[in-house]
């Protein structure tokens, strides 16, 4: 049934975060609504929703409502009536401006949880701005510590600001309101924002900072890249092994499994010989390919792993063993996490079509079929 088996969402159809967080509500059991627009928008981009490939859509069902005609808003907040949460990731004002903000939802569903996904957040001078996870991730010093020494920063995928510091923060943020409503508290609105979310994962690295064991300059420090033995090394044949020997004691694993246990090298925290030992380095590990090295350090404590793709990491014995990626509509893509002793999460559809599941969405949340009639009447789309 899920750890969420009993709270209704409600979606409005947006792109990045928000709807990774509801996936991972969904995932855990929530019954999800989502509000589409009845065509594709422009600003979704090619492929965004009710696709194949949309991994971050699945676990919905679905209705369609032009929120530009006053009906329909009106058909909405119907919807948030019936709802324990809403997801929106509108800019701020917008929701207002539809007669869809907080202020009115609470005032017909007091113990509401109010999900609010922005890059920004909902106020301060850039609240109204545009922007993208690489923004955000920029001004909040996270992008200036990620890349070579003597290149620009490297964007980290979109995985910092949207999904961690956004999607996952969103999801968090709404279970906790969700728990104070349930032990009898109010319902609130939960304001999440991605540039404060990447400064949140980024916590240990202002506490290094803080002590004097962080310096700013990219790739030179211990989580960096900086050091020889917390890095990636090019294989034979052109493949990659991460190594993160740390400790002492696998450090002295790793020179064991790459033959240097006898060699005069620089100490482990020699900074000045760190670039004899990365020379070395790269230069036994080009020795041998990457399945190679798998074999050479299978079984120990040395810390190192290879660098897989998206395609080979399904495959790997350790997700293979417990089950870490699943196939849903013919694509592959990773399981429900956490996981839950007594209430497992499991994949319960695919991303929905605009407008699919919408009706039985609408009975299973109490709307009979003269409720039903009269939101059609009001703009709604729902398909069985």
């Amino acid at each position: 049934m899920g750890v969420l088996s009993g709270i209704r969402v409600l979606e409005f159809e947006a792109i990045g975060p928000g709807p990774f967080a509801v996936m991972m509500l969904a995932d855990m059991g929530a019954d999800v609504v989502r509000i589409d627009r009845p065509v594709e928008p422009e600003d979704l981009g090619p492929k965004r929703q009710g696709t194949r490939g949309n991994v971050v859509g699945r676990g919905r069902r679905s209705v369609t409502l032009d929120l530009k005609q006053p009906q329909a808003c009106e058909a909405a907040l119907e919807l948030m009536s019936r709802a324990d949460v809403v997801i929106e990731g509108f800019r701020p004002g917008t929701m207002e401006r539809l007669g869809l903000g907080p202020q009115q939802a609470l005032t017909r569903n007091p113990g509401l949880v109010y999900g609010r996904m922005t890059g920004w957040g909902q106020t301060g001078p850039l609240a109204a701005r545009a922007g993208h996870d690489l923004n955000y991730l920029a001004l909040s010093g996270v992008l200036s510590g990620i890349g070579r020494a003597d290149g620009a920063p490297v964007p980290p995928l979109n995985l910092v600001g949207d999904y961690g510091g956004g999607g996952m923060l969103l999801a968090l943020g709404v279970v906790a309101a969700l728990l104070n409503v349930q032990r009898g508290g109010e319902g609130q609105v939960v304001d999440a924002a991605m540039i404060e979310g990447a400064a949140q994962l980024g916590s240990v690295i202002w506490g290094l900072l803080a002590s004097g064991d962080w310096r700013e300059a990219r790739a030179s420090n211990l989580l960096d890249g900086g050091t020889p033995w917390y890095d990636s090394y090019r294989t034979r044949d052109g493949g990659y092994m991460s190594v993160g020997a740390v400790e002492a004691r696998f450090y002295a694993q790793l020179l064991d499994k790459l033959g240097l246990a006898g060699e005069d090298l620089p100490g482990q925290h020699d900074r000045q010989g760190w670039p004899v030992l990365r020379q070395r380095f790269e230069a036994v590990f080009l020795t041998r390919t990457r399945d190679e090295w798998c074999a050479v350090f299978e079984g120990s404590d040395a810390c190192v792993a290879p660098v897989l793709s998206f395609s080979q990491a399904p495959h790997h014995p350790q997700h293979l063993a417990r089950g870490s990626f699943v196939e849903s509509g013919g694509v592959i893509q990773p399981a429900p996490a956490p996981r839950f002793s007594a209430t497992p999460s499991k994949l319960s559809a695919p991303a929905p079509a605009r407008g699919e599941g919408g009706h039985e969405a609408l009975r299973a949340w109490g709307f009979d079929e003269a409720a039903v009639t009269r939101l059609r009447e009001k703009g709604l789309g729902c398909a069985a």
